[in-house]
């Protein structure tokens, strides 16, 4: 007997629709490898009408007082909370990611991230106002960009959701959002929650729309007249093509991409406290982070021990089903990136050691074991290269003028961390090194306070913070005559 596949649905202007032309994608549970769902694969009417939507909702919700758009957020982040057990469940089945971990690790920060962007509703305003020509007063508005397309990644598809919708609805702006074809199960199931926000308090429905797609269906809403401003989280390829596709009309760009970043050790760091923090910043969420703990650049006379501690660290790392226990993370996404991960170690260079792990663990899904490989060069592939994986590469370093170039001697930009006693050598670090962020003796803690982006091929804008809250707005000089 054949289990019947649950089927998603896009949410445009407050209705759950089929696409229109009928066509659908089928969803993988990757802990199971097996299909659980069919999603829309959307067209150009699907977009058409979406776009259509959030551009007739616009005005309402723009000229909203901030307080009443903060009301907004503050509901959504409630039920949220209210409705947590459905969006961990639908994010395990997504991503096949621990339900423990999705409990603990994204539900608190997601509402957090919500309440944050619903107290800078709040707050926008211009920075000036004066003279500053005789017989004329001068001030700023900070006003929304307008309608907003939305491209989120596969690797935290409700977080990520998040971290987009969030500041534009705050700001003003009216969404429209694709999640990634793999993980659009929770990203569904966050319409169904903020459209009966805006039913119950009597908002235009069109202000948050989801459309389910594959790239092509990205690249029509980019390229789309009706958005203002585009915004993805995914690969630098991805990005490229979003930033060559709204260079046609001149739409602003919003880019969050990947990331190489590099972990260095220095001789006088704890090695048991470092190992016990990179390994978890490593493999958590399988290594499918941007910003994971994946390239370890450690000073030569504590080599050997370092990577000893990491590689005992590793064996002892467990993945495994999302209702298994003591479990770090779960599968790889879906069977392309397994298979990016095990190219990776397949094309390993001669003097590359695995210390660990390096093979898919069972046939069913797609597991794979926590890795670390030793004797790399700088430009090996793999240290090049974003993984995207539970592989942490150790490259062996003299002093501080050659970490600083090994780090900064990749493409990506985005997060970094240094570990050391010696204060000024951190200073001096956090300083040198080219990366949107730097953490000193821990990786991977992020707060909605602080911005998270980077430079370089890792993108540009600001997630998170004041500055992301910027990137959705536009500003206006208004100047009037005294006389």
């Amino acid at each position: 007997m054949t289990t019947a596949l649950r089927r998603l649905r896009n949410y445009i202007d407050g209705e759950f629709r089929d696409a229109a032309d009928g066509r659908t994608t089928e969803v993988v549970n990757p802990s199971t490898g097996e299909a659980y769902a069919t999603a829309p694969l959307s067209g150009a009417a699907d977009i058409d009408a979406a776009m259509a939507a959030a551009e007739a909702a616009f005005p309402a919700w723009r000229d909203l007082i901030p307080a009443e758009r903060q009301k907004v957020l503050l509901k959504i982040a409630d039920r949220f909370e209210e409705r947590a057990e459905e969006l961990i469940a639908a994010e395990s089945e997504n991503c096949g990611k621990p339900i423990a971990l999705v409990r603990d690790e994204e539900i608190p920060p997601m509402v957090d991230q919500i309440r944050f962007f619903a107290g800078a509703a709040r707050m926008l305003e211009g920075r000036s106002a004066g003279e500053y020509m005789d017989g004329f007063t001068s001030i700023v508005r900070r006003e929304p960009v307008g309608v907003c397309a939305q491209v989120a990644p596969w690797n935290y598809p409700m977080m990520m959701a998040v971290w987009k919708f969030a500041p534009a609805l705050a700001a003003g702006n009216t969404v429209v959002i694709k999640p990634s074809d793999t993980t659009p199960a929770s990203t569904v199931l966050i319409a169904d929650i903020i459209g009966s926000v805006l039913d119950e308090l009597g908002h235009p429905r069109g202000v948050f729309n989801v459309v389910c797609g594959d790239r092509e269906t990205g690249r029509l809403m980019v390229e789309h007249p009706v958005p203002a401003m585009a915004s993805i989280t995914g690969s630098v390829r991805a990005g490229m093509q979003v930033a060559e596709s709204a260079s046609r009309d001149l739409k602003r760009v919003h880019l969050e991409l990947g990331g190489k970043a590099p972990v260095v050790v220095f001789e006088d760091t704890d090695i048991a406290k470092a190992v016990e923090d990179i390994t978890v910043a490593g493999y958590f969420n399988a290594g499918q982070d941007c910003t994971a703990a994946t390239r370890v650049l450690v000073h030569e006379s504590i080599h050997d021990d370092f990577v000893a501690a990491l590689a005992k660290a590793a064996s002892e790392t467990k993945t495994g089903a999302v209702d298994a226990e003591d479990v770090l993370y779960g599968p790889l996404n879906n069977a392309n990136q397994l298979q990016q991960v095990k190219g990776f170690i397949e094309r390993l260079p001669a003097h590359a050691k695995i210390e660990a792990g390096g093979e898919q663990i069972g046939e069913k899904g797609y597991f794979f074991a926590p890795t670390v490989v030793s004797g790399l060069k700088q430009d090996d592939e793999i240290i090049q290269r974003e993984v995207f994986g539970p592989v942490i590469t150790v490259q062996s370093f003299t002093d501080e003028k050659q970490a600083v170039a090994w780090a900064n001697g990749v493409e990506y930009a985005l997060a970094s961390s240094v570990w050391t006693k010696d204060h000024a050598r951190a200073m001096r670090m956090s300083k040198s090194l080219d990366f949107g962020c730097v953490w000193i003796n821990t990786h991977i803690p992020l707060v909605a306070e602080m911005p998270h982006g980077g430079f370089k091929k890792s993108g540009y804008g600001k997630d998170l913070s004041a500055y992301g809250f910027d990137d959705y707005t536009r500003i206006k000089h208004v100047m009037t005559s005294l006389d």
